[in-house]
C-alpha cells in the first residue's frame, strides 16, 4: 500500500468531535399579587445545556446530542429533557435520522401553527418556541427540480407539563401531566406520522405538510362542576407555510387545517416584515412587523389568538456583541385584551451572553378562557449564560 493512499485513508476515517456547555443563571419577577394560592411571586433558577457533536466519513456520519436540565422554585419548572440524541447519515441527495430530534416548521414571528412534530415545553417558555425532543425516523428526499421532502414516523407521544402548585402562568386547578389520557387506545405508543414538501420558485418559499396522529395540544373539556378535564386527541392536521421576498419586503403565511372526532377548525397568521437596513451606515437594521391572526376554535382554542393582531420591530445591530432587541404586541380585535412583549440580546466578551424579557398582560377580557387565569402574570426575566 502506498502511503499517498494511507494518507487518504487516514483523512476519510478522521474523527471530528465538539463539546459545549452553557450554563444560565435566570430570574423571573411576578409583580403582581398572585391570582391563586401559594403561588410564588420571585423564580430565580439554573439550567445547563451540554451539547455534544461527533462526526466521521467526512461528516456525512455524525451523533448529536443536546441534554437541558433547570433547577426552579416551581417543582414542575425542575425538569430534564434529552432536547437531541440522534445518528444522522448523509449520501448525495439524501439524510436518514434516528433518535429524538428537534424539527421547526414555519415562517411567521407571533405564532407557529405549522410547527407540530415536537412537543411544546410549556413550563420553559411562555410563547411556546421551547421544544421537547421527539423520538423519531426522519427521511429527507432533496431534489433540485421538485424541491425536498420529508418522512416522518414518530412511534412515541410526549406530553406536555403545566406549571406546579407555586408556578405561573397556570390554571385554578394542578394540571398533572400524568393525568391526562389519549383518545387513542395504544395512548403514547400511538404509531404518528408526518410528511412535508418544500421548494423555492424565485422569490417564493413554501412548504407543505400533514400530520396524522396524537396531537400535541390537550383539549380541555369543562364539567358540570367547574373542573377541567383533558386528553389528547387524534388529529389529522395539513399545513401551509409560504413565503416571498421581495426587496426590503418578506410577506408571510402560515395556515392549518385539522380534524378530528371532537373538532375540525381552520386558522392562519399572515402578514409582512419590511426592513430599513443600514441604518446609521454601521449595520443597524429595523424590521417592522405585523400580522393577522385567526383560529375558529373559539373556547375550545388553548390559545387566546382567535382573531387578533400582531404589531412589532425587531432592531439587530449587528455588532460584534450580536446585539439584538424584539419588541412586539398582540390585541385582540374582539375584546380589551393585550399582551406585549420584549425580548433583548447582547453578548459579552466571547463566552459570555445576557438576555431580557417582558411579557405584560393588560385588560385581559375574564371572557378569554386561557388568559383570564395569566391576567397577574405579567413577568420580567433576566438572564446571564456562561458558555464552555
Amino acid at each position: 500500500m502506498s502511503l499517498s493512499s494511507i494518507n487518504a485513508q487516514t483523512k476519510e476515517n478522521k474523527v471530528e468531535q465538539d463539546f459545549e456547555l452553557e450554563v444560565a443563571a435566570e430570574y423571573r419577577y411576578f409583580y403582581n399579587d398572585a391570582a391563586f394560592n401559594k403561588q410564588e411571586s420571585h423564580f430565580p433558577s439554573l439550567a445547563f445545556t451540554p451539547e455534544y457533536a461527533v462526526k466521521w466519513n467526512k461528516g456525512y456520519e455524525s451523533i448529536n446530542f443536546t441534554g437541558f436540565f433547570r433547577v426552579d422554585r416551581d417543582d414542575e419548572r425542575t425538569h430534564w429533557d434529552i432536547r437531541e440524541l440522534y445518528y444522522q447519515k448523509a449520501k448525495k441527495n439524501w439524510e436518514l435520522s434516528l433518535g429524538l430530534k428537534k424539527i421547526y416548521w414555519g415562517v411567521t414571528e407571533s405564532n407557529h401553527l405549522v410547527d407540530i412534530i415536537n412537543q411544546t415545553d410549556a413550563v420553559e417558555s411562555f410563547d411556546g418556541e421551547e421544544k421537547l425532543g421527539q423520538p423519531m425516523a426522519q427521511f429527507t428526499l432533496t431534489t433540485k427540480k421538485i424541491g425536498s421532502f420529508d418522512f416522518f414516523y414518530l412511534p412515541y407521544h410526549r406530553k406536555r407539563t403545566f406549571s406546579g402548585e407555586k408556578g405561573r402562568l397556570r390554571f385554578p386547578v394542578i394540571i398533572d401531566k400524568d393525568d391526562l389520557n389519549y383518545e387513542s387506545g395504544a395512548e403514547e405508543w400511538r404509531q404518528d406520522l408526518a410528511f412535508r414538501w418544500s421548494h423555492y420558485f424565485g422569490a417564493f418559499d413554501v412548504g407543505v405538510s400533514h400530520f396524522y396522529g396524537n396531537g400535541r395540544e390537550p383539549l380541555f373539556v369543562f364539567d358540570t362542576l367547574g373542573n377541567i378535564n383533558a386528553f389528547y386527541p387524534v388529529i389529522n392536521q395539513s399545513g401551509l407555510d409560504l413565503q416571498i421576498t421581495h426587496n426590503a419586503f418578506l410577506w408571510k403565511l402560515e395556515s392549518i387545517y385539522r380534524s378530528s372526532k371532537a373538532q375540525d377548525f381552520f386558522a392562519l397568521v399572515a402578514g409582512l416584515e419590511f426592513t430599513f437596513s443600514n441604518i446609521d451606515g454601521n449595520g443597524l437594521d429595523i424590521g417592522v412587523l405585523g400580522e393577522y391572526l385567526y383560529d375558529d376554535r373559539d373556547e375550545l382554542a388553548l390559545n387566546a389568538l382567535q382573531n387578533d393582531v400582531f404589531f412589532g420591530s425587531r432592531i439587530a445591530f449587528n455588532d460584534t456583541q450580536d446585539t439584538s432587541i424584539l419588541i412586539g404586541g398582540i390585541s385582540d380585535l374582539e375584546s380589551s385584551s393585550k399582551i406585549f412583549s420584549i425580548e433583548a440580546s447582547r453578548r459579552f466578551g466571547s463566552s459570555w451572553k445576557a438576555e431580557i424579557e417582558a411579557r405584560i398582560f393588560n385588560s385581559i377580557d375574564n371572557k378569554e378562557f386561557i388568559l383570564s387565569n395569566f391576567k397577574e402574570d405579567s413577568f420580567l426575566r433576566f438572564s446571564m449564560s456562561k458558555y464552555f
